[in-house]
């Protein structure tokens, strides 16, 4: 049976190395996993409880609408709940966006390195893709409007940026959406957005009162913790959200996903805390690269990316024979540098501790 050509080079998304894997494979009880950028801290208690509630109502069918979350959520951004749309994970909302305005016809435009699904969606809908590479770590924008043209229908622009950490501040993003023809999606992809310290980071909502090509993605897997159970949104002008609505799955988010994030909301203070840890735990990175004489990039994530000059796949592996899961550079664009999320205090220590004596 035949599927389509350009799948036929295409690999599935690769992620993290599950922990029970790893414990069976090398024989080992204590492992850290600091590969894909979870929250080290759990989620909150909150959701924990509405969980627990929903468990009775497994042979229902949840609401497709997410409305209870939908209202809440608008409220809480002050946005149209017809501004929203829901997601498996934030991941969906990009596949819809494909699935909803790329084809044969069309083009899209991106940076490189940055978060790989943007590419593998726009391959499956045989769209050319326009990758611009960074410029010290950040995205280029000068060279992303100059690869625009009369063809391209979504520019992705992921901030902060995955795999380096960095983002678009407030003027250059005015100024790059100044010069984006109407007619080209910009898709601003905040996934940790509730991480991120820096002062001039943009206010993307305001945003969308006057650009209607915008759309921001935002998603619960992250700082509240809900990676296992798959939810994330859009928000965008409501006549774009309308137009794309046809191309998501009926019954996409799950009662559990809807009812444990609608309790996230109310927890903020948990948020807040997770906030404050994470940049604690990314100032013992600094410290430690400032003493090995190590290059980084400064993150606005929950991940730092290091430069270890040294092949990443062999001291990815030598840290998984020794219980500590990370993610190589070398299938991030950075052969030589190795993606860590930011864990508990504890965790950061111990592996600072066992990088040291490796190097």
């Amino acid at each position: 049976m035949e599927v389509k050509s350009q799948l036929l080079d295409l690999k599935p998304y690769q992620p993290g190395k599950p922990i029970d894997e790893v414990k069976r494979e090398y024989g080992l009880n204590h492992i850290v996993k600091l590969a894909s950028n979870e929250n080290p801290y759990g989620y909150s208690p909150k959701a924990k409880e509405a969980i627990e509630r929903e468990l009775s109502q497994l042979a229902l069918y949840p609401d497709g609408y997410s409305t209870e979350l939908r209202e809440k959520l608008s409220a809480l951004l002050r946005v149209d709940k017809n501004q929203l749309i829901f997601g498996n994970g934030s991941d969906e909302i990009v596949q819809i966006i494909c699935r909803s305005l790329l084809d044969h016809q069309s083009n899209t435009v991106m940076a490189t390195p940055t978060f790989p699904q943007y590419r593998h969606n726009a391959v499956i809908e045989n769209a050319e893709i326009r990758e611009v590479p960074l410029k010290g770590g950040e995205h280029d924008l000068d060279a992303m409007l100059a690869a625009i043209d009369e063809y391209t229908k979504v520019v992705w622009v992921c901030s902060p940026n995955n795999p380096t950490g960095n983002y678009v501040d407030q003027s250059r993003l005015e100024s790059f959406l100044e010069k984006v023809p109407a007619s080209v999606l910009v898709v601003l992809d905040e996934a940790y957005y509730e991480y991120v310290t820096a002062e001039d980071f943009p206010n993307s909502l305001p945003l969308l009162n006057t650009y209607e090509n915008v759309m921001i993605l935002r998603t619960f897997s992250k700082a509240y913790g809900l990676a296992a159970l798959r939810i994330g949104y859009g928000i965008g002008c409501k006549s774009l959200v309308q137009k794309i609505e046809p191309a998501r799955e009926p019954f996409n988010t799950s009662r559990i996903a809807q009812a444990a994030a609608l309790a996230a909301l109310d927890d903020q203070e948990f948020i807040e805390s997770c906030r404050i840890r994470n940049k604690a735990g990314l100032q013992q990175y600094y410290a430690f690269c400032e003493e090995m004489k190590l290059a980084y990039y400064p993150s606005e994530g929950n991940f730092i990316l290091i430069d270890f000059s040294r092949d990443a796949n062999s001291l990815f592996q030598q840290l998984l024979e020794r219980g500590y899961i990370v993610r190589s550079g070398a299938a991030l664009g950075f052969p030589t540098s190795l993606r860590i999320t930011v864990g508990s205090e504890e965790q950061n220590r111990e592996i600072i501790d066992l990088l040291k004596t490796m190097l």
